[in-house]
C-alpha cells in the first residue's frame, strides 16, 4: 500500500535518530535545563531574528495550543477562530476542557479576514450586555491552514494591526509551518512573523520530528509564567533534552527547511498529475496538504492502493479527499500513485 494519509506516520528525520542515538547515554538535567536545549532555542530566536523571544518546547500540537490558548485568555474570555480551524473541530473540546470558548468567525479556505476579527471586536463592545457574554480576548489562526492555504505577508500584517489596536494578542499555530515557509512564491518569513504575531509555534511532530513543538513568545509580556502552565497541562517533557537535541539539529544548517521542501516539491507533482488528468483539485494549496473531489466509485477504487483521508462525510456521488505528503514520502510513491490515476 501506499501511504498519504498524514505527515507524522513515521518516525523521525535518520539526522535525528542519530544525534539521539549519539547523545543517548550523556547525563543532563531535567525539563529542558541542558545545554542542547539551551542551544537549541539560540538557534531558532537567530532564525527569527528576535533575541528578544523565550523559547519552549512542548510535546504535541493539541498540549500547546491549550497551554498557550489557556494562558493567555482571562477566565471570561473566549479565543477567537476560523470555524474550520483545528482548536474547533479536531481537538476533541480540548479548549472548551480549559474553560474557554471558541468563538468561530468565517472561514475562507480556512483563513480568517481582518475586517471579520475587526467587525466582531467592534460589534461585541457595542451591545449594552457585553458584560453577560464571553469575551474575544485573542485570536488563533493556522499557518498553513486546515487546508493547506497560506497567509500572505498583506493579511498577516493586516490580522497583526486589528489585534494591537483591540490590545488582544495574535496566536499562531505552526504545526506544519515548515511546509508553510517552503512553499513556492510565499512572501512570509519566520522574522515576519516573530514581528507579527505575539505567540506563535514551531512544529516539529510533522515535520521531521519525533514529537515536539517549539513555542516563541515572541512579546514576552503576554506569557509572563509559562513554565508551570505547561507542567499543568502534562506537556512538559522530564527528560527534556530529547526536544533540545531534535530542534538543535533541524535548526542547523536549514535542515527543516531542506526537508519540508522535499514534501511540497512532491505535494505539486501530485497535483499537477491530478490536475492534467481531469480530477477536481478543490482547494489550491501550495503546501503538503492536497484536496481533490473525486467520484465514490473512483475513490474506492483507489483505496485499494493507497490510503488517504476522506476530507468530511462521503458524498452521494463524489466525495473530498486529502493526500499528504511529507518530508520522508519517497518520490517513487508519488510517481506510483501518479501511474494509477
Amino acid at each position: 500500500m501506499l501511504h498519504f494519509d498524514s505527515d507524522y506516520m513515521e518516525g523521525a528525520h535518520p539526522e535525528l535518530m542519530c544525534r539521539l542515538m549519539e547523545t543517548n547515554l550523556e547525563q543532563t538535567v531535567g525539563y529542558g535545563n541542558d545545554e542542547y536545549t539551551a542551544r537549541a532555542k539560540e538557534l531558532i530566536k537567530k532564525a527569527c531574528l528576535c533575541p528578544e523571544a523565550r523559547v519552549h518546547f512542548l510535546v504535541g500540537g493539541t498540549q500547546t495550543n491549550a497551554t498557550v490558548i489557556d494562558g493567555l485568555l482571562a477566565r471570561h474570555e473566549g479565543v477567537m477562530a476560523a470555524e474550520s480551524a483545528h482548536i474547533n473541530v479536531h481537538e476533541a473540546g480540548a479548549i472548551e476542557a480549559s474553560g474557554h470558548k471558541v468563538l468561530t468567525l468565517p472561514s475562507y479556505e480556512g483563513k480568517v479576514r481582518a475586517a471579520d476579527v475587526e467587525q466582531y471586536v467592534t460589534d461585541f463592545y457595542r451591545d449594552e450586555t457585553y458584560e453577560h457574554m464571553v469575551a474575544p480576548g485573542m485570536l488563533y489562526i493556522s499557518h498553513p491552514t486546515e487546508y493547506g492555504t497560506l497567509y500572505t505577508l498583506e493579511e498577516l500584517r493586516e490580522l497583526s494591526r486589528v489585534c494591537r489596536v483591540a490590545h488582544i494578542p495574535l496566536y499562531m499555530d505552526g504545526a506544519r509551518l515548515g511546509y508553510a515557509l517552503a512553499a513556492d512564491d510565499t512572501d512570509v518569513t519566520l522574522p515576519e512573523i516573530a514581528r507579527l504575531c505575539d505567540v506563535f509555534y514551531i512544529g516539529g511532530t510533522k515535520v521531521g520530528a519525533l514529537f515536539g513543538e517549539a513555542v516563541v513568545i515572541s512579546n514576552p509580556t503576554v506569557l509572563p509564567h509559562f513554565f508551570p502552565l505547561v507542567k499543568q497541562h502534562g506537556a512538559l517533557l522530564a527528560k527534556g533534552r530529547l526536544l533540545g537535541v531534535q530542534f538543535e539539529t533541524l535548526f542547523t544548517e536549514g535542515l527543516y527547511e531542506k526537508i519540508a521542501r522535499h514534501a511540497v516539491s512532491l505535494a505539486m507533482r501530485l497535483k499537477d498529475a491530478f490536475r492534467a488528468k481531469g480530477y477536481e483539485v478543490y482547494i489550491d494549496s501550495p503546501t503538503n496538504q492536497q484536496f481533490f473531489r473525486l467520484p465514490n466509485e473512483e475513490i474506492d477504487r483507489l483505496m485499494r492502493y493507497a490510503t488517504f483521508e476522506l476530507w468530511g462525510p462521503r458524498g452521494r456521488t463524489h466525495t473530498v479527499v486529502r493526500f499528504v505528503t511529507s518530508w520522508a514520502t519517497p518520490s517513487e510513491a508519488v510517481d506510483e500513485l501518479i501511474s494509477l490515476l
